[in-house]
């Protein structure tokens, strides 16, 4: 005779609390990884906006580096990243002015090359990614160093007529092919107009913040290239 014996099962609530548990085990996101093929930091699985190098000639290293990128996970997985990242590359983080809220973070640091500004914005189900780095050394190598407290714009004239720039209650005449003129400017917003015989006036609005420097060119053919902030 053939004794059949019913196995003891958990109570129904103790069952789903396993099954649950079990299914969190098997679903367990695995921290973030830096891409190593890349020189600033971003998390694997990243898809780029772009990794942007401004240069200017005769000096080797970038004034300023940015990278944009958007990468598929949650906001505070992507700072936990930066944060541990960061810091082994020896970049020390700012508390002044910080930024950390559900869908956005700014932070500033400082890099072993000058200032840096980290951040990070919700969009859609990933998390938008910028970084900016700057070189001091480079900079003031290059002669692009702001003053204290203020902003530098440099207006260049690369075409082959007089340009003339109209900004914050000054006005700039640049010959043909001269030399780049200077300007300290305090931070805030600028409406500007850049004026080249034979071409319409090309009025734009600049805004700068304290420690940046921007760059105005008039192009060969007495056009105005968009605003480049080179530190």
């Amino acid at each position: 005779m053939t004794t059949m014996r019913r196995e003891p099962r958990a109570p129904v609530p103790w069952r789903l609390l396993l099954c649950g548990l079990l299914l969190l085990t098997s679903c367990r996101i695995e921290p973030l990884t830096a891409d190593p093929g890349v020189e600033l930091p971003v998390p694997k699985g990243y898809r780029f906006s772009g990794l942007n190098d401004t240069t200017v000639r005769g000096i080797k290293a970038p004034l300023r580096r940015q990278l944009d990128a958007t990468v598929p996970a949650e906001l505070n997985d992507v700072l936990a990243f930066y944060r541990a990242e960061l810091h082994k590359r020896g970049w020390q983080e700012k508390p002044d002015g910080a930024v950390v809220e559900a869908d956005r973070v700014q932070i500033t640091f400082a890099s072993p090359t000058g200032p840096a500004v980290l951040k990070l914005g919700r969009k859609d189900d990933s998390t938008r990614i910028n970084l900016v780095q700057r070189n001091q050394d480079a900079a003031a190598e290059a002669n692009v160093m702001p003053k204290s407290g203020q902003a530098k714009l440099l207006f260049a004239n690369i075409g082959e007529k007089e340009a003339v720039l109209a900004i914050n209650e000054q006005t700039v005449s640049e010959g043909a092919n001269d030399k780049v003129v200077s300007l300290d400017l305090p931070p805030g917003k600028y409406s500007y107009e850049l004026r080249v015989p034979g071409h319409p006036a090309q009025a734009n609005i600049l805004t700068v913040a304290a420690g940046d420097a921007w760059g105005l060119t008039v192009g060969r053919d007495g056009d105005a290239w968009s605003p480049l902030q080179l530190y």
